[in-house]
Parts: structure tokens; sequence; C-alpha cells
């Protein structure tokens, strides 16, 4: 048998589970670190929404800012800047879904419009961030 079973040597077996400590290129990324950020934001916003928005709204919003570090982290794996550029034009989008969800958000009064402003400034950012990158790539 190659390498240790799992009935056998515990410590092959651990050292086999024991997590890598290397970042990636895109963890060390600004703008993916922005957007965590805002994910971290957007999940505390969707806990306050009604439970009647849980299965839309609120799997929603959660699923377009998380699909935008996704998408950062996606387009960053040695791909051409053409390729990256593509992955950073998909989280954009998936930003500008994550707006429109906290624009019905605000329209429904599910939050009060200043509880959803620094989500907004730092969504802002973002975004600024992420046209930067792609600006960079076209160059």
């Amino acid at each position: 048998m190659d390498g240790p079973s799992l009935r056998g040597d515990r410590k092959a077996v651990i050292g086999l589970l024991s997590p890598v400590m290397s970042q990636y290129k895109f963890q060390k990324l600004d703008v993916y670190q922005l957007g965590l950020d805002f994910v971290d934001k957007v999940y505390g916003l969707a806990s306050n929404l009604p439970e009647s928005e849980r299965f839309n709204l609120c799997s929603q919003i959660e699923r377009a800012s998380t699909s935008i570090v996704l998408n950062i982290a996606e387009g960053s794996t040695g791909q051409t800047d053409l390729e990256q550029n593509r992955f950073l034009g998909m989280a954009i989008r998936s930003y500008l879904e994550s707006v429109a969800c906290i624009d019905l958000i605000e329209r429904r009064r599910y939050l009060k419009a200043d509880l959803l402003r620094s989500t907004r400034e730092l969504g802002h950012r973002l975004f600024v961030k992420l046209q930067a990158f792609r600006g960079a790539l076209k160059k």
C-alpha cells in the first residue's frame, strides 16, 4: 500500500491532514482582503433579514457577495491577464448584484438606511479596487 492507511500510523495520517501555512497569491491581494471584509458585512446584514427572506434575498445576497471573492481567487491561478480580467469582470457583476440586493433590502425597509450605509461604502471601495485591478491588467 502506498502511504499511510487510516488504521495505521496515526502521526502520518495527521501529517497528511495538517494545513499548509503558505499563502496563495490571491490571498495577498488587497482587493481580495477587502472582498472578504465585504462578505463579512453582507453576512451580518443577511442575518438580520426577516425569516421570510431566508431562501430568497438572504440567500441571493450571500451568494452574490461570496462570488466576488471566489472569482478573484479563481482568476488569479496563473492564467493570462485576459483570463484574469474575465474573472474580475464576473466579480464586478457579482458586486453589482449585491448592490441591487441592498437596494431591495432598503426599499422594503427590512433594515435602516444608516445600517446599510457602511456596507455600501465598503462595497464602493471594493468596486473601485476591482476596476483599478482590471485597468492595470489591460495596460
